[in-house]
């Protein structure tokens, strides 16, 4: 698999799979020091920077790009990490040829968000 960055991508472990979801994406939003600049961009604009805000922002993202996803990838995150669990490596893919190349550079987040309506967003 590519770069993945700043998520990481990992096959849950056996006792964790579910009939549904086989993989996880993650990102630890909060201990991670190589995403303090990403906390930082999210307040710059209003949201919080915590899991439950990105999440929010890569479910948008889906929504408006391929929602047909969304039947295929679920939220779990909490303020210190963002997790999505996905039913398997297809989708895995398919996600992060979405959302990654938003999130994989400060810049090209920093243009997304300069095109959002922070009111729209509730993190």
């Amino acid at each position: 698999m590519e770069t993945t960055f700043p998520f990481k991508v990992y096959r849950l472990p056996e006792h964790l799979r579910t009939e549904e979801f086989l993989w996880g994406i993650t990102a630890d939003v909060e201990a991670d020091a190589a995403l303090e600049g990403y906390f930082y961009l999210f307040e710059k604009y209003g949201f919080g920077g915590s899991g439950l805000s990105w999440e929010e922002h890569i479910t948008t993202m889906l929504e408006e790009e391929a929602p047909e996803l969304l039947d295929h990838v679920s939220g779990y995150s909490t303020a210190a990490s963002l997790l999505f669990l996905a039913d398997d490596e297809k989708t895995v893919q398919h996600f992060l040829r979405i959302v990654g190349p938003i999130f994989a550079d400060l810049g090209t987040l920093n243009k997304y968000f300069s095109q959002t309506d922070s009111s729209d967003f509730f993190e």
